[in-house]
């Protein structure tokens, strides 16, 4: 229970408002350390609680102790990768700072900053930021980091691979060196390793394995499927109605925007969510699908942390990610707060080292399910995956405007070679072989040599 914790009672009273009555195991591990203001290192992804791990008792020690945070000042600084993760972690401590006097806002890019300047102005005790945008206020002097009393890194290893390092360091050198600093990561990365021990002073640890969670709380099927049938896959699945809250991830930002299209146009509601995408456009369509105006969510890996969403029934995986994390977290939006989940993943035959991977990871074999589609499901042997459609298709060009040689240019289906000559884009005929393409010398009579036509030039 959150009572044996040690939390003030208007936290206690924001939890029961909220219904959570039993911490997780990294909040049961985490909140006693951080109480007494131990520096913590947590290992765990989202989807375990760790949002609460590290809020509740923030919100405990600037609340016992109340001061103004001055002019443009914070007093504990939240650091995320991405607009989603950070909007999320505001919303979070909305809800559990609800009966305690404290301010808070959240800076992301992608919007105006003009919102952002105004509710800094009077500073705020708890603010949540992205680090492009904060380093942008921090240099207008709209943002004044000398008196942060805390700082949480959260999803470490993500800005890591988002290219923050080197922010995070800059942000670093501007706070106080007395400090209390928490760093959450779900992987521990060598860059991330050798950064927390510059921040981090004698840290308790807490380590919670996702491999352990995802293989007990969510059922993993796999349809080996050629890549040109996945969408007809896709298609056939969503006549299913127990997949009511969906997220469908992609390897491209143009392919989620086109499989959201194409789900509309087959009656599904759905829409896209990506890096491209304004942050306004992001929070709708993450609005729309909390809200069941949307049945299904089309994603890139931007989303794959940065979607915390209730009751989400089935993740799937129309490309498999290169990366197996990515494959732990992106399942991950399924299964939160302790309930169960189905996650789908599409292989065609390019993929099946990315399923290899993934299968180490989560250290078993991930069930084969049966094709709905009739189609043989052997993993689509034979068939040429459609390759990513945001380019046109590649082909090798000629050289200084020469016709294509024999070796790469295109044949006509059914015909063998010799026969007629293939279609021109334009639609006429390509011209037999010498008409259009280089003609060979004749043979000089008496010799092997070729003689060279002479050209007259004009007077």
């Amino acid at each position: 229970m959150f009572s044996g914790l040690g939390l003030a009672d208007p936290l206690l009273k924001a939890l029961e408002a909220e219904k959570y009555t039993h911490p997780t195991p990294i909040q049961a591990q985490a909140i006693p350390s951080l109480l007494e203001g131990r520096d913590l290192l947590g290992l765990a992804q989202t989807g375990t609680g760790k949002t609460a791990a590290f809020t509740l008792p923030l919100l405990h020690r600037l609340n016992k102790n109340q001061k103004p945070p001055g002019r443009n000042g914070v007093r504990a600084l939240i650091l995320a990768p991405t607009r989603e993760l950070a909007v999320q972690i505001g919303d979070s401590i909305r809800a559990y700072s609800q009966f305690v006097a404290l301010r808070h806002t959240v800076i992301t890019g992608g919007v105006p900053q003009g919102r952002q300047v105004k509710a800094m102005s009077r500073g705020v005790d708890i603010l949540v930021a992205t680090p492009g945008r904060l380093l942008d206020l921090v240099n207008q002097r709209h943002v004044d980091l000398h008196m942060a009393e805390t700082l949480i890194l959260d999803e470490a290893d993500r800005m890591f691979d988002m290219g923050f390092i080197r922010d995070i360091r800059k942000i670093v050198q501007m706070l106080p060196r007395e400090r209390h600093t928490m760093l959450f990561s779900a992987t521990m990365p060598s860059e991330i390793e050798k950064l927390a021990r510059e921040i981090l002073v004698n840290p308790a640890k807490v380590e919670v394995t996702p491999e352990v969670i995802t293989v007990d709380r969510i059922q993993q099927h796999v349809f080996h499927v050629p890549g040109s049938r996945k969408r007809d896959l896709l298609h056939e699945l969503m006549t299913d109605p127990a997949l009511s809250r969906v997220i469908v991830f992609t390897r491209t930002k143009h392919g989620a925007n086109r499989l959201a299209e194409q789900l509309m146009k087959s009656g599904v509601n759905a829409d896209a969510i990506h890096g491209n995408k304004s942050q306004g456009a992001r929070q709708r369509a993450l609005n729309d699908f909390k809200d069941n105006r949307s049945r299904v969510l089309v994603a890139t890996d931007i989303a794959a942390r940065g979607i915390d969403v209730d009751g989400v029934t089935h993740v799937v995986n129309f490309d498999l990610p290169m990366e197996a994390e990515s494959y732990v977290h992106r399942i991950g939006r399924t299964a939160r707060a302790g309930a169960g989940g189905i996650a789908f993943s599409f292989c065609d035959p390019s993929e099946k080292k990315y399923l290899r991977d993934i299968e180490r990871l989560i250290k078993r074999p991930i069930a084969t399910a049966v094709n709905p589609l009739g189609a043989a499901n052997d993993g689509g042997q034979g068939e040429r995956r459609d390759r990513d459609e945001d380019s046109n298709e590649r082909r090798r060009k000629p050289h200084r405007g020469q016709p294509a040689s024999k070796k790469y240019r295109a044949k006509p289906a059914g015909k063998k070679a010799g026969g007629q000559g293939p279609k021109r884009e334009d639609g006429g005929k390509q011209a037999p072989r010498g008409q259009d393409g280089p003609k060979k010398s004749p043979a000089k009579p008496g010799g092997n040599k070729p003689f060279r036509r002479t050209r007259t030039r004009a007077a």
